[in-house]
C-alpha cells in the first residue's frame, strides 16, 4: 500500500497537465513526514508570471466541508439536531410540508430534493451542462453584484423539487448549503463566515485560508481563467469576483498546503468528534452538477482507490478556478491540486462537453499523487 513520494514523477505529471493546455497547477502531497509541492506552468497568461505552490486560490465547493464541519459542531453541543426539520429553525424561508419535511442532514447530503438556485441566478446556467445556446455574459453583469443569501435561497425553494425529501440519488444543490449558512446564523447569533472562520479555520490553525467579504484574493494568487465551454475564447480572467452567489457553499480561499492540513485534523478527529465524523462518513449516492454519481457524505466524497483503501475529500469549482483534495482514511496519504482554468472541454453537437487532453492528464495526476501509480 505505501508508495512513498516520487518527486521526478510527481513533477513529470503536473508538467504533463500543464502541457495538455491547462495554463498554470500547484499542488502538495503527502506521506507520513514526507511532503512534496510542486508547480507549473503560469499564473497569468499575459505576463508569464509563473505559479508558485504556495499561491492562495478559490477552492470552490470544497468549503462545504467546512460548513458541514460547522454545522456538526452545533449538532455536538445540542444546538442543531441532525434529523430536526429545517423548518424548525427557518420557517419562513421553507415553508409548510417541505419544511417539515426536509431534515438537516438531508440538506447536508444534498437529498433533500430542492433544486439548484444558479439557473436562476445566472441565465448562463440555464441548462448546464447541456448548455449550447446559452452564453457567459451573466458572469460578468454579475461581477461586483452582491446577492442575499435568503433571495438565492428563495429561488431554488421556488424552483419545481429534483426530488422527495431524502430520497436517493440525491441531487447536488448549493441551495442546501446556503440554507445551512442560514441556519449556522440563527442558531450562533453571528454570520455563518465569523463562525465558519472561529471555529473551523482558525481551530485548524489554518492561515492562509479565508472566507472574505469582498471580490478580492489577498496574497499572491493567480489569474482564474474561465473557458465557458469554449465559449468564451480566450479564456477570460474571474479572479475579481464577488462570491456572495455561493457564500458558505462555494467562497473558500485557500492554499493547497491548508486544505491537507484541513483535512488531515479532520479526519483525525480534531475539528469534530470522532462520533460527528462517523456521520460525515456515511455516504448515499448523489448525481453532481456535471451528471456522475458520487458517494457523498455529510460535505465529504468518499472515493475508493483499487488496493489502496479508503479517500475522502470534496472538489471545487469557482469562475476560473478549480481545486480538489484527497486524504486517505489513514491520514498517511494526502493530495490537494489547485487549477486556473475552468470548463476547458468544448461542447458536441448534443451540448455535451467533450474530451480534452487536460480529462486524461489529471486523472493521471490525481493516480500518481494518491497512489504514486501512473497507469489507469
Amino acid at each position: 500500500m505505501e508508495n512513498p513520494l516520487d518527486s521526478a514523477e510527481l513533477n513529470a505529471a503536473l508538467e504533463n497537465v500543464h502541457r495538455a493546455g491547462m495554463p498554470g497547477l500547484f499542488a502538495e502531497v503527502r506521506d507520513g513526514d514526507q511532503v512534496w509541492r510542486g508547480a507549473a506552468g503560469v499564473a497569468d497568461v499575459a505576463t508569464g508570471r509563473p505559479v508558485t505552490a504556495d499561491m492562495r486560490h478559490r477552492v470552490g465547493s470544497i468549503t462545504k466541508t467546512f460548513t458541514a464541519a460547522a454545522v456538526l459542531q452545533q449538532v455536538e453541543s445540542g444546538r442543531i439536531g441532525l434529523d430536526t426539520p429545517i423548518g424548525r429553525y427557518l420557517p419562513k424561508l421553507v415553508p409548510g410540508e417541505r419544511g417539515d419535511a426536509i431534515t438537516i442532514r438531508m440538506l447536508i447530503n444534498h437529498t433533500s430534493g430542492l433544486a439548484e438556485y444558479l439557473p436562476y441566478a445566472y441565465p448562463s446556467f440555464k441548462a448546464f451542462p447541456a448548455l449550447a445556446n446559452t452564453g457567459p455574459q451573466s458572469m460578468d453583469d454579475n461581477r461586483f453584484t452582491r446577492f442575499h443569501p435568503t433571495e438565492l435561497i428563495e429561488m431554488g425553494v421556488a424552483a419545481p423539487a429534483v426530488g422527495a425529501p431524502g430520497g436517493t440519488p440525491g441531487v447536488y444543490s448549493n441551495t442546501n448549503y446556503l440554507l445551512l449558512g442560514q441556519l449556522l446564523e440563527q442558531v450562533t447569533g453571528t454570520t455563518a463566515e465569523e463562525y465558519i472562520t472561529q471555529n473551523v479555520i482558525e481551530r485548524a490553525g489554518l492561515r492562509d485560508a479565508a472566507l472574505p467579504a469582498g471580490p478580492y484574493v489577498d496574497g499572491p494568487h493567480s489569474q482564474m481563467y474561465e473557458a465557458w465551454f469554449g465559449m468564451i475564447d480566450p479564456p477570460r480572467d474571474y479572479s475579481v469576483f464577488d462570491m456572495s452567489w455561493v457564500g458558505p457553499a462555494a467562497s473558500l480561499i485557500s492554499t493547497v498546503a491548508d486544505l491537507n492540513r484541513f483535512f488531515g485534523m479532520l479526519l483525525a478527529g480534531e475539528i469534530v468528534s470522532r462520533s460527528s465524523l462517523a456521520q460525515m462518513q456515511r455516504t448515499v449516492p448523489v448525481i453532481s452538477q456535471e451528471g456522475k454519481t458520487i458517494d457523498y457524505g455529510l460535505g465529504l466524497h468518499r472515493k475508493e482507490a483499487p488496493g489502496q483503501g479508503t479517500f475522502w475529500g470534496h472538489d471545487g469549482s469557482a469562475w476560473g478556478a478549480g481545486a480538489v483534495t484527497m486524504t486517505r482514511a489513514d491520514g498517511k496519504r494526502q493530495m490537494a491540486i489547485a487549477v486556473n482554468l475552468q470548463r476547458w472541454n468544448r461542447l458536441g453537437s448534443s451540448g455535451r462537453p467533450q474530451p480534452h487532453p487536460i480529462d486524461d492528464a489529471l486523472a493521471a495526476l490525481y493516480r500518481v499523487a494518491m497512489y504514486g501509480n501512473t497507469e489507469g
